[in-house]
């Protein structure tokens, strides 16, 4: 999961990109990077770290122009190499960045394709770099044409050929920023303008809106699946639909964890939705629990908090947030080693113990993937003094994995894997364990925007909407995932041998 942004303007980006990059964090805390030109030149910085800590002043001197995009990236096991870090960039025709947000199913194929007739040369495992390449090829098949007709024209051989999901920006320089979306529409893409004082508009494109509300911009349109928005470097507008669209399905897990609640995607409020969440799992606490004894409702910080405040109020139960905590803490379930995410929780999270001792605690979380972080915060409720400690999950079980850009382990290393939910309560450590219906959470989200009527459910129900995902597919990446880890493990091993030789 990563966070992309464009922008056209009358004076320096720079520094809008920046804050823009920001807002965005939540979305990718591993790399950042900022590409900018003045028409003639490319300025980019890019690096692993997080915003605040890759961009010093020094860097932000240097990225001049009035025209850019930037990029957040989210840390996958195996590609945590700063040469992975993105906006990507290839020479020609006329010098082309690209930010890419999503995963290809098919890059394995368009790579080979891409040495074999093309010999273009793929120097990172990263699928965003095979996009790039084929952006790049077709268009200078086109005979470098610079016209907003043929930009549109090589989205449309881009997206006959490349499969899966993907909302990018790309900067030609000297031309303009395109942003398009995959005909699914699975991740997000939205745009947004705002006058200057001298009557011109500037327009930015981005993953979120929230991004465009804090920045002084005003919404105009999500890009829509299979649609293209170019803006030339002068802030001419164009939009096209490039290739028919083949369904309309955002990934519920951004409404579900990775947007955050004040964005507004595909017509859909994040917040609403959550707050539906909360609603429909405390009718099936009800159903199932019509006699509970719960004293405390309490969430699992962050996202979680939408969601429980509206089951206290349909449970007649008080809200209570009695787990603090530290921001400064990544997100657990992407570590790639168990002890690494054993020891974060801990750190990441402690209790008020004022609000456990001697109560029937509910726990709410957003979802359980792997389990580490919930069972710990579990074990942190018992030694804080509760007598019983429930646990409800917002989402249904998380049981086949993410290929559409979603960092998220294979299937044998899901809590819910092969285990009924008793069995998943036992883990877990909780007297007793309810999960949302999938039925409840597309209807949290569906209904708010007549235009969008499914959503891509593939981690809850195995349903992969591109159609190329079969299981010798998901048994390749599981190999390829557990390769890269032991990798990454190894690594770290010798790092620390290094560091041991030279102490």
């Amino acid at each position: 999961m990563c966070g992309v942004v464009g922008m056209v303007a009358q004076s320096s980006v720079a520094y809008h990109l920046y804050d823009a990059l920001t807002i965005l964090q939540h979305r990718g805390q591993d790399a950042a990077g900022i590409a900018t030109t003045d028409h003639r030149r490319l300025n980019l910085r890019r690096a692993n770290g997080l915003v605040r800590n890759v961009f010093r002043q020094e860097d932000m001197d240097t990225l001049h122009g009035n025209m850019g995009i930037a990029h957040v990236r989210y840390p996958t096991a195996g590609s945590q190499s700063s040469e992975e870090s993105q906006p990507m960039y290839v020479n020609s025709p006329f010098g082309i960045c690209l930010a890419h947000n999503g995963n290809l199913t098919n890059d394995r194929d368009l790579s080979k394709l891409l040495y074999e007739s093309e010999q273009r040369h793929i120097n990172t495992s990263s699928d965003s770099e095979v996009l790039l390449n084929i952006f790049a090829h077709e268009l200078a098949s086109r005979g470098n044409a610079d016209t907003a007709d043929a930009f549109f024209d090589t989205v449309a051989a881009v997206a006959e050929q490349a499969v899966g999901a993907y909302a990018v920006v790309a900067m030609i320089i000297g031309k303009g920023i395109i942003g398009f979306r995959d005909p699914h529409g699975i991740r997000p893409l939205c745009y947004g303008k705002r006058e200057t004082r001298s009557g011109r508009t500037e327009f930015m494109i981005t993953s979120e809106s929230v991004a465009l509300d804090v920045l002084g911009f005003e919404f105009v349109a999500d890009v829509l699946p299979g649609q293209a928005v170019y803006i030339s470097h002068d802030g001419e507008l164009h939009v096209r639909q490039c290739v028919p669209r083949k369904s309309y399905n955002p990934c519920v897990f951004e409404f579900v964890y990775f947007a955050r609640r004040d964005s507004v995607i595909d017509g859909i409020s994040v917040h609403k939705a959550r707050l539906r969440m909360g609603e429909k799992l405390a009718d099936k606490v009800l159903r199932l629990h019509p006699d509970h004894d719960i004293d405390v409702i309490m969430p699992i910080p962050d996202t979680s908090c939408t969601a429980a405040l509206p089951m206290a109020h349909r449970l007649d139960v008080k809200y209570r947030e009695g787990l603090v905590k530290n921001p400064y803490i990544g997100r657990t379930f992407i570590m790639p080693r168990q002890d690494e995410r054993a020891h974060s929780v801990r750190r990441k999270f402690n209790t008020v113990q004022l609000e456990f001792q001697d109560k029937n605690i509910l726990l709410v979380d957003d979802s359980i993937v792997r389990g580490t972080t919930t069972k710990q915060i579990v074990q942190l409720a018992r030694e804080a003094g509760a007598r019983n400690v429930y646990l409800a999950s917002a989402a249904p079980p998380v049981r086949y994995p993410n290929v559409y850009g979603i960092d998220m382990p294979v299937a044998s290393e899901f809590v819910a894997h092969g285990q009924t939910e008793e069995g998943i309560a036992r883990y877990l450590g909780v007297d007793w364990l309810v999960y949302q219906d999938l039925e409840d959470l597309r209807e949290c989200a569906l209904g708010i925007n007549d235009d969008v009527n499914e959503l891509d459910c593939s981690v809850f129900d195995g349903r992969y909407v591109t159609g190329d995902v079969d299981q010798t597919y998901l048994d390749m990446i599981e190999r390829v995932r557990n390769d890269l880890a032991k990798a990454d493990v190894s690594r770290g091993r010798g790092m620390q041998q290094l560091e041991a030789n030279n102490a």
